[in-house]
């Protein structure tokens, strides 16, 4: 019976170990830390160079994150058909920890799926297209809002016109209102 006790206990703690190494290797990845060598996804340009939020997608098939010199690309990019689907994690820059809207800051990340977004505001991104802007607090949102308009929007709701029409047209729909 000692025998039988010790092979169960091996196999309940071999099980209990795969399943810990199945959940860490499930874990994302954490944020990069921006650097001047990152360049955009669609504008191939480098991120650091252009104001505005940022955003960084973690793919299962490379190893580096892809960038986004505004958060409305990376929205784009996780809507499109036609772009890679094994995103792990996606991450925007904390604009209510923000230095200034000129420097988002290089390591001020959140988990996109967290941040509250504030659209149609008279905000700018880094290509001159209107931008969803990515706060980690409400009340930082709220504050935003007062000071430049928009509305408030989880990642969900975000209307996919809002990120996947031409930036010429959603100007001229916004200056419409």
């Amino acid at each position: 019976m000692s025998f039988l006790r010790t092979c169960l206990l091996g196999l309940a703690m071999a099980a209990s170990l795969a399943a810990c190494g199945e959940q860490e290797a499930k874990a994302p990845p954490p944020p990069a830390r921006m650097t001047a060598e990152a360049v955009g996804y669609y504008c191939q340009m480098y991120v650091l160079e252009h104001e505005g939020p940022k955003a960084q997608i973690h793919l299962e098939s490379q190893a580096a994150p892809v960038w986004f010199s505004q958060v409305r690309d990376a929205v784009a990019y996780m809507r499109r058909p036609d772009e890679p689907r094994d995103i792990v994690a996606v991450y925007v820059s904390d604009m209510g920890r923000a230095p200034s809207w000129g420097a988002p800051g290089e390591d001020n990340w959140i988990d996109a799926k967290a941040a509250v977004y504030v659209i149609e505001s008279r905000a700018v991104g880094a290509m001159g297209a209107p931008e969803a802007v990515p706060f980690g607090e409400r009340a930082a949102a709220e504050r935003f809002v007062e000071e430049r308009g928009g509305r408030i929007v989880a990642l969900a709701e975000i209307p996919d016109g809002y990120v996947l029409g031409s930036p010429a047209e959603l100007v001229a729909t916004e200056h419409a209102h």
